[in-house]
């Protein structure tokens, strides 16, 4: 599949990728844009790719946040676009990591 054949505009397209790197789910998080100042959940990054690698981009202004490439020994990972990453965490007392003893 080809780049103008891949859907854009959907940041769940990074759940997989990201999954090698995080125990939970990251498309919930909340990235800040280091352009705008905006706050958006990874969800609704608008994405581009898959060659060489996912490219997600802020829906406010469209500067690149994060990008994603997978190579055969590693997994690369860019959130120079990014000035923060929130992650929902469970209630006070619970697993840090759904699944995961308490």
């Amino acid at each position: 599949m080809t780049s103008t054949e891949m859907p854009d505009w959907d940041g769940n397209l990074m759940a997989g990728p990201l999954s090698e790197l995080f125990a939970l789910d990251v498309t919930a998080a909340v990235v800040r844009c280091r352009g705008c100042g905006a706050s958006a959940e990874v969800a609704t990054l608008r994405v581009y790719g898959p060659d060489p690698g996912l490219v997600g981009r802020c829906p406010g202004c469209d500067d690149v946040l994060l990008r994603v490439v997978r190579t055969p020994d590693a997994v690369w990972l860019d959130l120079g676009g990014v000035t923060s990453l929130r992650v929902p965490a469970p209630a006070a007392g619970g697993p840090a990591v759904p699944g995961a003893p308490a």
